[in-house]
């Protein structure tokens, strides 16, 4: 037999034994906790699962579960990813109070802009500069903010901070809550699954959230008015990751990693703030169609709110800085990156 044709069997016998390595395929499930139909889903995680999808040539297939659908509860999402329950998803680093205290710079009071997207940036910037050896259990894909947070509550809009004293308001995280309280409202925190059934048995006048999830929580049913502060910063904000398990991204070939890689960092992050700015405007419309009240306290009230949100940040700073850490700093670093965004 020929060196050459041993060489071409050797090769027709090889050849089969290589090509699943070269063909790996893998299916990842990302769990979270609202509607398919809300904003982040809609406008990000689904498009992102598509486009990791298309740029894998179908090597990578993204399986989404909302409402928890593969098991565990909203503030333990960052847990489920990190022990591999599932292969990633979607956190708010907030709904544990205290483990991540770094994050709640970026949710202290008129912190953020007006846009999700403009925020969403300099979320990432911060994350990157400090968070990303809290996160290290996970691989971070993209850091986020959503958009405007308003007070949505049964009866009329306050007009006063005197109209928030004694109300019984839903907040999702320590700074939310602390503001509250600041206003004389009774805080309750309370993931967002929660708080459409909080609303209906009447154990909540109302809460904080967004536009976008009014839809999905049936909050122009569940509430009469909608009110917002004046002017363009929001009242309060929120923290969002999305992550996967770091020993299923780790054991991805590098090409496959490589396609995740290009779909993680700013890019994402805006991308997921985009997502709330969208479903923002959408939620808006849907309340203008109804009797509801939408309001915009006035300036001098909204003064009064910011100057209570003043003794919220400084309070904040005090308590971090017995902690060993630097909260001057990070909410100079903070208001610094959303002021260049």
């Amino acid at each position: 037999m020929s060196i050459l044709r041993t060489a071409l069997i050797a090769l027709t016998f090889a050849t089969p034994l290589a090509a699943p390595a070269l063909s790996q395929e893998v299916t990842l499930r990302f769990q979270h906790f609202v509607s398919p139909n809300s904003a982040n889903p809609k406008y990000f995680m689904q498009p992102w699962a598509d486009a990791i999808e298309e740029q894998s040539n179908g090597r990578i297939k993204v399986e989404l579960y909302p409402f928890m659908q593969l098991g565990g509860s909203a503030p333990n999402m960052y847990d489920l990813i990190a022990d591999g329950a599932v292969d990633g998803g979607w956190v708010i680093p907030g709904y544990q109070p205290g483990r991540f205290p770094e994050a709640e710079a970026l949710e202290l009071p008129f912190m953020t802009p007006k846009s999700a997207e403009t925020a969403s940036r300099a979320a990432w910037a911060f994350t990157e500069k400090y968070l990303m050896d809290d996160f290290a259990d996970v691989q971070i894909i993209a850091a986020h903010m959503h958009g405007r947070g308003l007070v949505h509550k049964k009866g009329p809009a306050p007009e006063s901070v005197a109209d928030f004293r004694g109300l019984n308001l839903r907040g999702p995280s320590r700074p939310a809550t602390l503001l509250l309280a600041k206003l004389g409202a009774n805080p309750v925190g309370m993931p967002v699954p929660a708080f459409p059934e909080a609303l209906a048995k009447g154990v909540l006048d109302g809460g904080v959230i967004t536009w976008e999830q009014v839809p999905s929580l049936k909050l122009d049913e569940l509430t009469d008015s909608h009110t917002d502060v004046a002017g363009d910063q929001s009242l309060y904000n929120l923290y969002f990751i999305w992550a996967m398990n770091k020993a299923v991204y780790d054991g991805l070939p590098d090409d496959l990693k490589a396609v995740i890689d290009a779909n993680s960092g700013l890019m994402a992050s805006a991308w997921a703030g985009r997502a709330h700015d969208l479903g923002d405007a959408e939620g808006r419309l849907v309340v203008e169609a109804t009797d509801n009240q939408i309001a915009t306290l006035s300036t001098e009230v909204t003064a009064e709110i910011v100057a209570l949100g003043q003794e919220v940040t400084a309070d904040w700073i005090v308590e971090m800085t017995a902690r060993g850490l630097d909260g001057a700093g990070l909410v100079a670093d903070a208001q610094a990156l959303m002021a260049a965004e």
